[in-house]
């Protein structure tokens, strides 16, 4: 190598590893980059391009255009923001408020869905009755019967003279190109969002739009955990696809239109904020709910935050559904503390992954650790556990596309409604239990005792937990 190319990494390396501790992160993070700069100075130099850089403090949007936005909310859904908070939720929708500015608003009605083949049927049948304009945004849409029915009525409606607007995680849907570029022939508008471009890759590449989100004419709108497949219809390994969805109708799509078209103008550079995505919504149900967005970019880790704090505040039980186990630091202490103080944790995900094994394999390395402090943890045995859902105390609960991992809680741009409302939380803490009575549960004992390659398997996926 040439003497120059190696003053130039030197230097290269010498100036990142300033920059690192520069930034305050955590001990262990900042010297766990450190050897890996100085030991591995080439691959580390791309390893820190791709994962390393700290994006907080950017913004999807400027401030003032997000504030043009959600004027639109507090102008539109004015007597549906609640006042008065409810004792019992009051920190959790303080902490959303100061950390997101999520409205905390009443008189939406809300459907939940614990199966995807109902959630569809009234997705399309909403889809069908659009008149104005169709906001739909989904990590994976795949070109499957599923998908195609789909490209079906937003291709119709686009004809028909509506404005379609489609955004989809570029990463998250290679080898699609053809599928989204037939509905833009059909006059829908498609965006993804974060395009990757070999050899022209950013450090934003790492970055996915996780999140699920439809709007229909600004009334009715759609969030969760489903994605746009077939799978999540027919099931996998011979067992159901079990997932987690809602629509809601009332002044809290307001909030779900603001999350769509921040993400649209980052990736389109168009900034919508017209009345005509913002119709007058009054009262139309008794639910009191926020809508949350949390993304790499943002100052606070917002979903997280709010997930810690509904965990500390439970004093009964908190039930919470997620496809991994891969929690941050603050996550784990959380779960750990309320059993231990008594509350009745119980944590449900699959033993085996969807695709490939490294993930279920990091997820299984923290069950010794949460269980060994009282939380309960159950595999759901056939199928897929893809929900991510948690209940607490019958009075709150959280729906979204979070899931319980590193990379949604710091990488991936996401979507969650904090939801007051005890009918809700008793219909989740049910389809919990009723998940729960064909799982098998973690036993310490037994957990403790299984073969040591299989925990050392565990342990070493573990490693490359912050980057799955």
């Amino acid at each position: 190598m040439p003497l120059w190319l190696n003053i130039v990494i030197v230097i290269a390396v010498l100036s990142i590893v300033t920059m690192v501790i520069a930034e305050n992160r955590h001990p262990v993070r900042t010297l766990a980059w450190i050897v890996v700069l100085v030991c591995l100075p080439g691959l580390g130099l791309v390893l820190y391009f791709f994962f390393g850089r700290d994006n907080r403090g950017r913004r999807l949007i400027s401030d003032d255009d997000l504030t043009l936005l959600k004027s639109m909310t507090e102008e539109q859904c004015r007597e549906c923001v609640c006042r008065r908070l409810p004792a019992e939720n009051d920190d959790l929708i303080k902490l959303l408020w100061r950390t997101n500015r999520a409205y905390p608003l009443e008189g939406n009605a809300v459907r939940v869905y614990t199966d995807f083949d109902a959630m569809f049927s009234d997705l399309l049948a909403d889809l069908e009755r659009a008149e104005d304009h169709i906001h739909f945004e989904f990590f994976k849409v795949e070109d499957d019967p599923v998908g195609r029915k789909i490209e079906d009525v937003l291709v119709r409606k686009a004809q028909a003279g509506l404005e379609v607007r489609l955004q989809y995680d570029d990463a998250a849907n290679l080898g699609r190109k053809r599928f989204f570029r037939r509905m833009e022939r059909g006059g829908v508008l498609v965006q993804p969002f974060i395009k990757v471009e070999i050899p022209f890759l950013s450090s934003n590449t790492n970055y996915r739009n996780h999140r699920k989100v439809v709007v229909i004419d600004g009334k009715v709108g759609y969030l969760g955990g489903m994605n746009i497949a077939e799978r999540y219809s027919t099931g996998i390994r011979g067992g159901r696809w079990r997932d987690t969805h809602m629509r809601v109708e009332g002044p809290a799509v307001s909030e779900l239109q603001t999350s769509f078209l921040t993400d649209w103008q980052f990736s389109s550079k168009e900034l919508l904020a017209s009345r005509r995505y913002y119709p007058r919504l009054g009262p139309c149900g008794g639910v009191l709910m926020q809508v949350a967005t949390a993304g790499p970019m943002d100052e606070w880790h917002v979903i997280m935050q709010g997930l810690v704090r509904m965990i500390s505040s439970s004093s009964r039980y908190i039930y919470i559904q997620s496809p991994y186990l891969i929690p941050t630091d603050s996550v784990l202490e959380a779960l750990r503390n309320a059993a231990l103080a008594g509350v009745d944790v119980r944590i449900m995900i699959p033993y085996r992954g969807d695709r490939g094994v490294t993930v279920p394999l990091a997820s299984r390395s923290y069950v010794k650790e949460v269980i060994a402090a009282g939380v309960k943890v159950f595999f759901y045995p056939s199928g897929y556990m893809h929900s991510k859902a948690v209940v607490s105390d019958d009075r709150v609960a959280t729906i979204g596309s979070t899931n319980m991992d590193v990379r949604s809680y710091e990488q991936d741009f996401e979507i969650n409604a904090f939801i007051y409302d005890r009918e809700v939380a008793l219909e989740l803490r049910d389809a919990f239990l009723e998940d729960q009575r064909t799982c098998w549960q973690a036993e310490p004992d037994k957990w403790s005792r299984r073969p040591l390659h299989v925990r050392f398997a565990e342990s070493l996926a573990r490693l490359l937990s912050p980057l799955l």
